[in-house]
């Protein structure tokens, strides 16, 4: 049960890295398995039995996500904007509590932990505005003439929004100008573009755990709070425009299924 359940999260955490906005590091928080994944990448050879164990429904359901189910995902998007949005919204309003409540587990909130919330909040923000800005002058392009050590940096830098949490990969790969191809490449499966970009996001995934790993054992507290505030900002990229009508009110409805379910997993 619980690798049907781990596999089913894997499948949204690899979806939140081809759909614009979605952050996968969110995703992992709102599953609240941010630091255990992270522990289990970094500390794989210490136990690698049970790490084996515990990343394999991740990494499969990752793959499925990235692969298949980002296009039944994207197809809801594209077909139930707002009822789709209201659902992840609902989802990380969830978990809000819990990540509160564990940002205060080791010490006791300080008033200056504030000031880390609001510079990531503001931050989660400007990301939101710019990459507004890059999807409306997005066009179609799918080229692969790319070189490999381009594609390679590419990977490594969009390593940066898989792993830190509220910062989306999307928008590294648009100022990069290979968010197409890159799209493109997944639903062909084009090794040319997807082995330079994935050895780069392999590389650049492993530094970026252990900049997290460290940050989260010498500043927990400031480092979730951190977190929290770039969940928080992640909500406003997904509010879209509804009206006081049938997808209005089954937008609110799944919303509030969406916050149910977060909270009983996060509980849990």
């Amino acid at each position: 049960m619980n690798f049907l359940a781990n596999y089913i999260k894997g499948i949204f955490i690899g979806a939140g890295a081809i759909i614009p906005g979605i952050s996968s590091g969110v995703l992992c928080v709102v599953f609240g398995i941010y630091e255990k994944l992270l522990n289990s990448v970094l500390n794989f050879f210490k136990d690698w039995k049970n790490n084996i164990k515990f990343l394999t429904p991740f990494i499969l359901g990752g793959l499925t996500g990235i692969i298949i189910f980002s296009n039944i995902i994207l197809f809801l998007f594209e077909r139930y904007p707002e009822i789709t949005s209201f659902t992840f919204i609902g989802l990380i309003l969830g978990c809000i509590p819990s990540i509160f409540k564990i940002s205060n587990s080791k010490e006791k909130f300080k008033l200056r932990y504030i000031l880390f919330f609001i510079i990531s909040f503001v931050i989660a923000i400007l990301l939101i505005i710019l990459e507004n800005k890059l999807s409306s002058n997005i066009g179609i392009y799918y080229g692969d003439n790319y070189s490999f050590e381009f594609l390679l940096l590419s990977g490594f830098l969009m390593s940066i929004g898989v792993v830190v949490p509220g910062v989306s990969s999307t928008i590294i790969v648009m100022l990069l100008g290979v968010y197409e191809t890159y799209l493109y490449a997944v639903s062909i499966v084009n090794f040319r573009i997807l082995l330079p970009m994935g050895i780069g996001l392999l590389i650049g995934g492993f530094l970026c755990m252990k900049l997290i790993q460290f940050l989260l054992n010498k500043y927990h507290s400031q480092t979730y709070y951190s977190i929290l505030g770039f969940v928080i900002g992640s909500i406003f990229i997904l509010v879209p425009n509804i009206g006081f009508n049938t997808t209005g009110i089954l937008s609110i409805l799944f919303c509030l299924i969406g916050i149910i379910v977060s909270s009983s997993f996060s509980e849990k």
